[in-house]
């Protein structure tokens, strides 16, 4: 069984919502890669008794706690003295930590504040970790059943900290072997959706399922423990894939790069040296902001609505909006100059648009060398969720169409 570690963040801004703990976020990926499992993260504020209390409770349950925060000078930096406390560790001066804390003063021509002596103060028996990025020294002690790892809360120094200080120093205490985490993305179905097409398939017992919502997709996870065998692993993979069908655009294994929808659309293109031209209403551009990466897009355009597109085309405005993008489609791919054109028309009002309760109708049209096709689509929510819906709707068309016609 991988050891089990906690992360313990300290600092009453983090408590009061004035600040995101990005710090537990990133200790937790890179602690899951080494092969630990993290059971807890805990937040508290500038109260020393529950610092206290919280630090004995986790040196009983827990093999490591990488601790963030609280290594200040000022007066509600409380994480040293509340170690002290909770472990009978009196604080002691450590003239290494206080002399690297004024060199690093001089080196920037300014004066120590006598303030910043309180963090050469240090428990008893505990190990100094250097830091070279900033002011504050971190340390570490054992106690109990639990190794203890304490750093700033200043995500810069945390960082360098953890990954020059603490990972060789825990990675000498404990033999971790890391899980294998597998990541499909998909586009055009829900997790609920999702979780459906997977009910028939048999998982192995110890492969865990899970699933996270992003902006821009909706991932499946796979985590496979460390001594599944890889053939296997890639082809269970391949098997969940397949049940979610073509709404998967990428897979990637935990040490891959895990490409994005426009990514794909651009690997698609450059294998066959093809071009791509885009025009868009309602997203206002943020289709072709989202292909910043896709070398084939020749020509991106944004036009407020699709009577100002058929005025500037010399196109009759039609009704049927289906028949309409394919027209404009295929006079913009030729105007364009490009093997394939992108139009996403929509007729949303204001209020369609304004109100979250009301979803609007998309129509997307891609014209080729050899044809034209549409779909419908529509977007719900607030007026930057149905602009962020209507921009990939509009991308994943595509690329489903690319992977079925190339």
């Amino acid at each position: 069984m991988n050891p089990k570690v906690e992360i313990f963040s300290q600092g009453e801004e983090l408590v009061t919502g004035q600040i995101i703990d990005t710090n537990a976020a990133w200790l937790s990926d890179q602690l899951i890669q080494m092969g630990f499992t993290v059971s807890r993260h805990t937040t508290v504020g500038d109260k020393l008794e529950d610092l206290v209390a919280l630090l004995q409770e986790i040196a009983d349950r827990a093999d490591c706690c990488i601790c963030t925060g609280g290594l200040g000078p000022t007066v509600d930096d409380l994480t040293a003295e509340a170690v002290a406390i909770a472990f009978d560790l009196p604080l002691e001066f450590d003239a290494i930590a206080y002399q690297q804390m004024a060199d690093y003063f001089k080196q920037r021509g300014r004066s120590m504040p006598e303030s910043n002596r309180k963090q050469a103060m240090l428990p008893k028996t505990s190990v100094r970790l250097d830091n070279e990025w900033g002011t504050a020294p971190g340390f570490a002690l054992r106690t109990s059943r639990c190794h203890f790892a304490f750093v700033p809360g200043v995500p810069y120094e945390m960082k360098q900290m953890f990954k020059n200080k603490i990972t060789p120093l825990v990675l000498s205490q404990f033999s971790a072997r890391p899980w294998k985490l597998m990541t499909i993305k998909t586009l055009g179905m829900g997790e609920s959706e999702l979780q459906n097409c997977l009910e028939k398939l048999a998982f192995p017992e110890s492969v865990q399922l899970g699933f996270r919502t992003g902006k821009d997709e909706i991932q499946t996870k796979l985590l496979f423990p460390p001594e599944f065998p890889e053939t296997e692993l890639q082809d269970f993979t391949s098997k969940v894939a397949k049940q979610l069908g073509d709404s998967v655009f990428s897979i990637a294994g935990q040490d891959d790069h895990s490409d994005d929808i426009a990514t794909v659309i651009n690997k698609l293109l450059q294998q066959k040296q093809l071009s791509l031209s885009i025009l868009e209403t309602f997203s206002h551009g943020l289709m072709a902001a989202k292909c910043r990466s896709v070398e084939a897009l020749n020509e991106a355009r944004f036009v407020a609505n699709f009577e100002r597109i058929c005025e500037q085309m010399a196109i009759e405005v039609q009704n049927d909006l289906s028949a309409l993008s394919i027209n404009i489609a295929e006079n913009f791919r030729k105007k364009a100059g490009t093997d394939f054109a992108l139009v996403q028309l929509s007729d949303a009002t204001k209020n369609d648009v304004a109100d979250p309760k009301q979803s609007i109708q998309l129509y997307n049209a891609i014209a080729g060398h050899k044809e034209t096709t549409t779909c419908l689509t529509r977007a719900s929510g607030t007026y930057k969720r149905k602009q962020n819906q209507a921009a990939l709707s509009g991308l994943d068309f595509f690329r489903r169409y690319l992977q079925k016609t190339l």
